[in-house]
């Protein structure tokens, strides 16, 4: 027993002594391993009398579980002190802007959130989205919209005419998106309620024209339709797209082919400082042209104009993401320049919502 009692003591100070979790594992397996001396002992119970065996493994059994617990509480501070000398060498400074996620560090280009914003506000006032080709022919961008052969939009100086289809057709690239008006009301009966954001094509270029824009426009075609509705859904869009409930709106008569009566519509606006803002102020900002749609237009699409009435609204988006975001060159829309983009471009999962704001 006196040998059982050093042995146990030795194991005792080894177990406290160890520095390191290898350390007590080493310590456990020379007493309580396959070939350590605990284990060794307990076999050798078999060739004892009855009475030594039994008092022997009283002690033995004591000596394990004393043994067994010292190593268990001396894992457990060593497991305590790792942990705790990590985190005193693993220290944050959190004044350090935080990396941005390889999903947040692109970004959403300013017409792209434009038109998420406007389409947001008009499918809240029931409009659904309609879009066509942007290779028309001459019927559907002009003819069908009541513009005659001699109108100034035909000519060579504003058109991109492409090559005549084998037929003799004329196609251009269009020059508004109100081709895809023509295109809805020819596909089925009215009431007709739509927006259409799109790509357009006119040969100009300077810093507020570009070769190729982005239009949006509306359209309702219903029974009973007049002005008063057309004046109501753009104040409640110019409301929510500029986030201000001070919007004042003035229609000046105006001449469109494809609508009569026409009419331009400006925002109140304040340019004090060289700011522009948008709800205050005495100057006016000129933003879309609208009208009633004219019953030619009308005729063209087989619609009788006699029970079917509507009006038709159109903006430039990128003008308008420009006068909302303070961009002072549309050259720059196009010119693919990261920093840029990282400047005035959204957060991917920013998406905009009635609710929160549509620009936030």
């Amino acid at each position: 027993m006196t040998e059982i009692t050093t042995l146990a003591s030795e194991a005792e100070r080894a177990v406290a002594a160890a520095e390191t979790l290898d350390a007590l594992e080493e310590a456990r397996l020379s007493v309580l391993g396959k070939k350590g001396w605990l284990s060794a002992a307990l076999k050798e119970l078999g060739s004892l009398t009855p009475d030594e065996r039994k008092q022997r493994a009283q002690t033995l059994n004591e000596v394990k579980e004393k043994l067994t617990a010292a190593i268990e509480a001396r894992r457990t501070a060593l497991a305590d002190a790792a942990i705790n000398a990590r985190l005193k060498a693993e220290t944050w400074d959190m004044t350090l802007p935080v990396n941005e996620s390889a999903e947040m560090q692109g970004r959403i280009h300013p017409v792209s959130q434009v038109i998420d914003e406007i389409t947001e506000i008009f499918a809240a006032m029931g409009f659904s989205i309609a879009e066509g080709p942007d290779i028309e022919d001459d019927f559907h961008n002009f003819t069908a919209l009541n513009i005659p052969p001699e109108h100034p939009a035909r000519q060579m100086q504003d058109t991109f005419y492409l090559p005549k289809r084998a037929d003799g057709e004329q196609i251009v690239l269009r020059t508004h998106t109100s081709p895809v008006q023509v295109r809805t009301m020819e596909s089925g009966p009215p009431p007709y309620r739509i927006v259409v954001p799109g790509r357009t094509y006119r040969s100009d270029y300077d810093m507020t024209h570009t070769p190729m824009f982005h239009q949006i426009e509306g359209l309702v075609i219903d029974r009973n339709i007049h002005m008063g509705h057309l004046k109501g859904v753009l104040t409640e869009f110019c409301k929510a797209f500029f986030e201000t409930e001070n919007v004042k709106m003035r229609f000046r008569p105006s001449y469109f082919p494809f609508t009569e009566p026409s009419a331009e519509v400006d925002i109140n606006c304040s340019r004090e400082g060289g700011v522009l803002r948008v709800g205050e102020g005495d100057d006016w900002l000129e933003i879309l042209g609208s009208g009633m749609v004219h019953p030619r237009v009308l005729q063209h699409c087989g619609i009788d104009p006699n029970e079917w009435q509507g009006f038709a609204w159109g903006m430039g988006i990128d003008r308008i993401a420009m006068l909302k975001y303070g961009i002072p060159d549309l050259r720059a829309f196009f010119d693919a320049d990261l920093r840029w983009l990282k400047h005035y471009g959204f957060v991917p999962l920013d998406v905009p919502t009635l609710g929160q704001g549509v620009a936030r």
